[in-house]
C-alpha cells in the first residue's frame, strides 16, 4: 500500500497509477499469490512463481501496477498470519485497503483540483477526427509505432507524450512568431451589447455586422460574458438566418449569454492562442486589459491571416 501511495499521489498521470491498474493489479496479484501458496507452498520456487505470475496476469489484463508484485510475494512470504487468511487475503486486507486508498486519492485530487484519473483530452466537436494540431506533421500513428519499437514500457501515457510534443511544437512556433502579439492582430472597434439589452438588439447586431459573437460588457466596460449564434440556437433553430430564433423565456442578453469566457491580454503572444483556436474549438476570443475591460476581439479569421502573413514573411 505504501508503494501504491507513491504512484497515486506522486505520479498520478502515470499509466501504472490509474484506478484500473491500481485496483485490478493488486487484486489479481493477490489471487495469483494465494493460488501459488495453495499449489507450491512457501519456498523460493513459490516466491518466484508468485512474482512472475502476478506480472504475467497484470500484463494480460492491462492493469500493470508494480506494487502488485509485493502483494503476490506477501501471500508467499507473509508468514502464518497471512497463510491463515487463505482466499480472504484477496478481499481483506488487499481489496479493502486498495479501495480505501483509491477513494482517498480521488478525494485528494478533487480537493487539489488536479486531474485524476488521467483521461485523454476530449475532442471538442465530438467526432473521430484527430485534433487539428495532430493532422499535419507528427501523427499519432507515428508516435505509437515509435513507442512499440522502443520495446520497454515508458512511465508516460501516449496521450501525455503526444501533448508534450504538441507543446514543444507550439514553443517552436512561439519563437518563430514571438514578435506578434494579440494587440497587433485584434479588432479594436468592438461591436458589443450590454447584459440588459434585448435579445432582439443582439441578434440585429450579429446580422448587421455579419459576425458570430458579441462580447457582453457592463457600464464600466468590463466583460460580463459573450453571446454567440450558438446561444441563440441552443433552444430553438432559425430556418431563416435573417430572423431571430423564437426565445420563449429569454428577453435580455443576460438570459442567454455565456458567463465563463476565455480571454487574452493585448500583450499575450499570438502563438499561445493557436491551441485554443485549433484544438480548443474557440471561434472568437475577447481581449481585455488588466481591469478586465474589453479592448479588442480576436477571431479565427484574424488568426489565419496573421499566421499566413507571419509564415510568408519568414
Amino acid at each position: 500500500m505504501g508503494a501504491s501511495s507513491v504512484l497515486l499521489f506522486a505520479v498520478p498521470a502515470s499509466p501504472l497509477a490509474q484506478p484500473w491498474s491500481m485496483l485490478a493489479g493488486n487484486l489479481v496479484s493477490g489471487v495469483v499469490g494465494v493460488a501459488v501458496v495453495q499449489l507450491f507452498g512457501h519456498g523460493a520456487l513459490a516466491a518466484g512463481l508468485a512474482g512472475g505470475g502476478a506480472i504475467a496476469a497484470m500484463a494480460a489484463l492491462r492493469c500493470l501496477h508494480p506494487p502488485g508484485g509485493a502483494v503476490a510475494l506477501t501471500a508467499v512470504l507473509g508468514g502464518p498470519a497471512v497463510t491463515a487468511l487463505g482466499w480472504s487475503y484477496v478481499l481483506s486486507p488487499v481489496g479493502l485497503n486498495s479501495a480505501l486508498l483509491l477513494a482517498t486519492a480521488l478525494l485528494y485530487s478533487r480537493l487539489a483540483r488536479r486531474p485524476y484519473p488521467h483521461l485523454p483530452p476530449p475532442q471538442p466537436h465530438g467526432t473521430r477526427d484527430p485534433l487539428p494540431s495532430a493532422r499535419i506533421g507528427l501523427a499519432r500513428e507515428d508516435l505509437l509505432a515509435a513507442l512499440e519499437a522502443q520495446g520497454a514500457q515508458l512511465e508516460i501515457a501516449p496521450d501525455d507524450l503526444e501533448a508534450i510534443l504538441v507543446r514543444a511544437q507550439l514553443q517552436v512556433s512561439r519563437r518563430k512568431f514571438g514578435d506578434v502579439l494579440c494587440g497587433d492582430i485584434m479588432s479594436r472597434d468592438v461591436v458589443s451589447v450590454r447584459p440588459l439589452d434585448s435579445v432582439d438588439l443582439a441578434w440585429e447586431r450579429l446580422v448587421h455586422h455579419k459576425i458570430k459573437a458579441l462580447p457582453v460588457v457592463r457600464l464600466d466596460g468590463t466583460l460580463a460574458g459573450i453571446v454567440s449564434l450558438h446561444d441563440f440556437f441552443l433552444l430553438h433553430g432559425a430556418p431563416d438566418p435573417r430572423k431571430m430564433p423564437v426565445m420563449s423565456t429569454a428577453r435580455y442578453v443576460a438570459d442567454i449569454m455565456t458567463r465563463r469566457v476565455r480571454v487574452a491580454k493585448p500583450e499575450s503572444h499570438m502563438a499561445d492562442l493557436v491551441g485554443l483556436f485549433s484544438d480548443g474549438g474557440l471561434h472568437h476570443l475577447p481581449v481585455v486589459d488588466d481591469q478586465l475591460r474589453v479592448v479588442g476581439m480576436i477571431t479565427q479569421s484574424d488568426m489565419v491571416a496573421a499566421l499566413f502573413r507571419a509564415g510568408s514573411s519568414g
